[in-house]
């Protein structure tokens, strides 16, 4: 792990020009010599009204070539979460030989250019030119589904990994940030290409409970038949199999997981888009999910809680220590949602412990979400309650 290729760090006080400046300063020496390629630049609201003075202060004593970032109430540095009165955090990554270039688009110019070719001219990057994308959205004013959906034509197989921006909730407004930019609407997006790749670990909170099933009817977001029985019966004989202890874990905790790629020999933790279970029909043995599921697509029911939410993530953090060994992590980035937490957890800093533990000492730098965004298999999605993890990697050749 190179800490000494990125810094992280937390500013707790309010706007203070001769302030942000020596702290933008002194987080730049702990760098060196070395050139920074990229910053990340999380605010609470508390700074809307002055954000482009703070992110201008940023850019200069903090010599960024590339600066984006968006607001929050909540945000994270090293092994810290800042959860409320969160001041604001900033991360310096230097990153040698990748190849990075960010763009900001809107709801306009998704109506418009919501085809690979206008995507390709918009960004300046063709699909065979990036590794993945880091990216930041207003979920206000951007149909941020309909964008991942046409952002995945257009990058096929390329992962994008970020998170919704929030800010004030009343007044439904948000900041994403590009450079010296403030913007109220759309999304900021940063290609990751030249020598890195931009590794994710999306921990969606749940446990695996129950056999995998295959749906044989479904009717919109109605879910008929599992296996040709009455899905609500299958529903029922699973949660009855399970122990005592786990039966009263799973009340009011249930979920589904839906497989993405049915061409895998064998389902594991990760290979699941989880959605929420809204309602179960016994009169009709319907299951409705907050998702529009396929016949022949393979199914699990889900427990979320703080253990599973802790377990799966332990749990993916360990395998992706295993699968990048030998392998050069030069940061991170940790987009978590606004219900983890210590609403989720009871304890402050959850997430960015386990992550220093798993994988640290790792310069990481990230705020909690409106939604999360990251692939589950070769495609990407909007999440909730979940953990969206970055990794800036570079390979060892």
């Amino acid at each position: 792990m190179r800490m000494d290729y990125a810094v992280a760090d937390h500013w707790e006080g309010g706007f203070d020009e001769t302030g942000l400046q020596a702290w933008a300063s002194g987080l730049r020496q702990r760098l060196g010599t070395r050139r920074v390629s990229l910053g990340l630049a999380f605010l609470s609201p508390a700074f809307s009204s002055q954000a482009a003075q703070v992110l201008e202060l940023l850019r200069v004593y903090g010599q960024m070539p590339l600066l984006v970032g968006c607001s929050s109430p909540g945000l994270v540095a090293g092994n810290r979460e800042w959860e409320e009165n969160a001041g604001l955090v900033l991360g310096l990554y230097s990153l040698p030989g990748a190849d990075l270039r960010a763009c900001h688009f809107t709801q306009e110019q998704l109506d418009g250019l919501a085809t690979p070719a206008g995507w390709h001219a918009h960004t300046g990057i063709a699909a065979d030119s990036t590794n993945g994308w880091l990216a930041f959205a207003d979920p206000f004013h951007l149909d941020c589904e309909a964008w991942l959906d046409s952002w995945n034509k257009a990058y096929p197989g390329k992962t994008v990994v970020g998170g919704l921006a929030g800010g004030n909730l009343e007044e439904r407004t948000t900041q994403v940030y590009l450079n010296g930019e403030v913007y109220e609407e759309g999304g900021v997006a940063v290609s990751v290409g030249g020598e890195f790749r931009l590794i994710s670990l999306i921990s969606q909170g749940c446990t695996p409970i129950g056999d995998t099933w295959t749906i044989t009817k479904t009717h919109q977001n109605f879910i008929q038949e599992i296996a040709n029985r009455p899905a609500y019966e299958i529903l029922v004989d699973t949660f009855n199999h399970l122990t005592d202890a786990d039966r009263q874990k799973a009340r009011g905790n249930l979920l589904v997981g839906l497989v993405v790629n049915e061409y895998l020999e064998e389902f594991h933790r990760g290979d699941f888009l989880i959605r929420n279970l809204l309602a179960a029909d016994p009169r009709t043995g319907s299951l409705i999910v907050g998702a529009l599921p396929r016949q022949g697509q393979t199914i699990q029911f889900q427990r979320r809680d703080a253990a599973a939410a802790s377990e799966d993530l332990s749990f993916l953090l360990e395998q992706t220590r295993r699968n990048l060994a030998g392998q050069t992590i030069y940061g991170g980035c940790l987009c978590c949602c606004g219900g983890r937490g210590q609403h989720l957890f009871g304890r402050a800093n959850h997430d960015a412990q386990q992550i220093q533990e798993k994988l640290g000492p790792l310069p990481l730098t990230g705020f909690f979400c409106n939604g999360e965004i990251g692939p589950v298999g070769d495609r990407n999605f909007l999440h909730g309650y979940t953990a969206s993890l970055a990794l800036f990697v570079k390979p060892t050749h």
